[in-house]
């Protein structure tokens, strides 16, 4: 086993036993007992006979499948279910909002990563990769891949698999433009090669301590096949080398595969490649993941069905899953998924379910025959004002966005008790961005409310002083070129998650008292995050979830990922690409991802420290405007029907932990 084996993490030790205050939840017993699964790490303890689902066997009798024994690796992922070894079959409906709606299903198969979590968040444990290691100066780290591990196809998964990945996916600027920051270290690139058939190293030119950490988190790196190989990406670290050579120019003719992919409606060979390895909208693709697409995603019901070949199996022999299929229904927005959900129409779920219609879920409880759970999260705000610190496009407007003192002003301007009682029902703490003060990465209970208070009065004093002291007959602020009105955009996104719209024009309400004027332009996610990718919106409305643990995702607290940076794409690019691309940022940003880069040669006391750094930096800096957070508005909110077992009282609800893959969804089953 490694030398990091059960690695703590300090910054989210209090995981485990913090509840936050909620008024009226605790006495309902809606925030129970943090509790899950269990691995079983000792190969004494490991189970010698396996069964298999019914389904399964048939296929088997039929010489349709191999026995369940050759479809298992020689050592299998073992779990101790959280209640009780399950029953097979089933069919497990959920609710979906469409093609953009991918983490619905990501985030149930998240066990396909390298490393991952155990269900208190604070652990790395095994998963896809059976056992790693860290050498004495963190300059490298060894994966032992689990031999006799299959695709879903039945094809070995072996060592040329991932440098597949690494060197024609990554390796290729076709493919992928731009380097992972993951896999780089003060700047400088590390590498990845073969020792042998079932072992991968990552060599990197300095100490790089924070790695493991990155391999188990919801990093470019780490994601695994299902979340980093979706919505055309390409992170992953691994791919189906067997299956996609034969998409690839290095395997295959570059002018047969531009007519292949005219011939199906598509540009060019890159898009062709890069559609067949998105799990969520080719079920031919094999992948590793205990369900795979049936039926797509861009398609009114998304459908995922057991993997004959999956790794893992019940402390009893027992290959998982356990359910057979999963079924995503497509809802017309958000309203009618919750009012399904309400209805009992759902198994379980915990997407897109509305906090402020708890009241509503309570009450249809025994009518629904279902329970609700409440998973409070640890990030500083779910609904975030990401000011676009690259925005070009009206150069009055970027004078004020980039201007500091304007941005103080801006969230002066906003009252955070109102939108907590209206739309969080007054359980959530408002402020600014920084998480939360239970955990060591926090800089200190004065940030909870720097720049982050409703103080209308100092507000106006600030965009006076700044030259934005002339208004017009509305009492709005004139732009200082003299071209009317200043009128700032606010770009929310539609139907998911939170009312990010309604949470916006109370805003737009709210700045009035301070002579802004705002416009809310609500938007389709992926033209919302398209936009953001080309710089275009202003102010983009999103939450700051997985900045708790900043290291392992940075993308919502500082622009450092070139896939995802609300505050500003340019200065994400040029932090990818070590200056390459992009634009270098001013200097308080530029120190925050100087602290970001040295943060992985650090040890944990060292990371803490720089953390706590940046983290004041970004109170200070308001490039992301915090309102409300620490509560379960975002996926905390949890139905489960009372016939499906092996449901945890309370889970970890954060994005490191892939929520709710840390509960292990393979092992859910339903008692009847």
């Amino acid at each position: 086993m490694a030398k990091k084996t059960f690695v703590v993490l300090m910054i989210v030790a209090m995981l485990a036993v913090m509840v936050p205050t909620m008024a009226g939840a605790e006495e309902l017993e809606l925030v129970g007992e943090l509790e899950g699964p269990t691995l079983i790490l000792d190969p004494e303890q490991f189970p010698t006979e396996f069964n298999e689902a019914p389904m399964l066997a048939e296929l088997v009798e039929k010489g349709e499948l191999p026995p369940v024994e050759e479809r298992l690796p020689s050592e299998p992922l073992v779990i101790q279910p959280l209640e009780s070894i399950g029953k097979y079959g089933g069919t497990w409906r959920r609710g979906f909002t469409g093609p953009m709606d991918g983490e619905n299903g990501n985030r149930i198969v998240s066990s396909d990563k390298p490393l991952f979590w155990d269900y208190t968040g604070t652990k790395i444990m095994p998963s896809l990769v059976k056992d790693w290691e860290v050498n004495d100066d963190c300059t490298v780290t060894t994966l032992s891949l689990r031999k006799g591990l299959k695709w879903s196809d039945g094809e070995p998964f072996t060592a040329d698999d991932w440098m597949f990945w690494y060197e024609d996916i990554y390796g290729n600027r076709d493919i992928m433009p731009t380097p992972i920051p993951d896999l780089s270290i003060e700047g400088e690139e590390g590498k990845m090669v073969k020792i042998d058939d079932y072992t991968v190293a990552f060599e990197f030119p300095k100490p790089y301590c924070l790695f493991e950490e990155i391999l188990a988190g919801s990093t470019l790196i780490g994601g695994g096949q299902a979340t980093r190989q979706s919505r055309m990406s390409t992170g992953g670290a691994y791919a189906p080398a067997h299956y996609l050579k034969q998409f690839h120019p290095n395997y295959a003719d570059e002018e047969e595969l531009n007519k292949m992919a005219q011939e199906q409606g598509i540009d060019n060979w890159l898009n062709l490649f890069k559609g067949k390895m998105d799990w969520q909208l080719n079920p031919d693709l094999p992948t590793v993941t205990p369900w795979k697409t049936s039926s797509p995603i861009n398609t009114p019901t998304w459908i995922l069905e057991r993997n004959p070949f999956y790794w893992a199996v019940d402390t009893e022999g027992n290959q998982l899953p356990y359910i057979d299929k999963i079924v995503m229904s497509l809802a017309e927005n958000t309203e009618v998924l919750n009012l399904r959900a309400i209805a009992g129409e759902y198994d379980e779920q915990e997407r897109h379910t509305d906090l402020q219609k708890l009241p509503v879920f309570l009450e249809n409880q025994e009518k629904g025959d279902y329970t609700v759970h409440l998973d409070p999260a640890f990030n500083g705000s779910d609904t975030t004002l990401h000011v676009n610190q690259c925005y070009d496009a009206d150069p009055e407007v970027a004078k004020w966005l980039q201007n500091k003192d304007f941005r103080h002003a801006l969230s002066l301007g906003i009252d955070r008790d109102q939108l907590n009682e209206t739309f969080w029902l007054g359980v959530g703490t408002p402020g600014s961005v920084v998480p939360s003060e239970d955990l060591p990465y926090n800089p200190g209970p004065e940030y909870r409310t720097l720049w982050a208070t409703h103080d209308p009065d100092q507000a106006n004093e600030i965009l006076d002083s700044i030259g934005l002291d002339k208004k017009d007959d509305d009492g709005f602020r004139l732009r200082t070129d003299g071209k009317g009105r200043l009128q700032i955009e606010l770009a929310a996104v539609g139907g998911m998650f939170l009312p990010y719209s309604q949470h916006a024009e109370m805003i737009r309400d709210q700045w009035r008292d301070i002579g802004i004027d705002a416009v809310v332009k609500e938007l389709e996610r992926s033209l919302a995050f398209t936009r953001s990718i080309a710089d275009e919106n202003q102010i983009m409305i999103w939450a700051n979830d997985g900045s708790e643990l900043l290291y392992l995702f940075p993308r919502h607290a500082i622009p450092v990922d070139p896939t995802e940076a609300h505050m500003g794409m340019c200065y994400a690019k040029w932090y990818a690409t070590n200056g390459e691309e992009g634009k270098e940022p001013y200097p308080e940003l530029k120190k925050a991802q100087d602290l970001l880069r040295a943060a992985g040669g650090l040890n944990a006391e060292g990371r803490i420290k720089n953390a706590q750094e940046i983290w004041k930096i970004a109170a200070e800096e308001q490039w992301s405007i915090g309102t409300v957070g620490q509560s379960p508005a975002f996926m905390g909110l949890r139905i489960a029907k009372n016939n499906v077992g092996n449901i945890p009282a309370r889970q970890v609800n954060a994005q490191h932990a892939r929520t709710p893959c840390t509960s292990h969804p393979e092992t859910f089953f339903f008692k009847d």
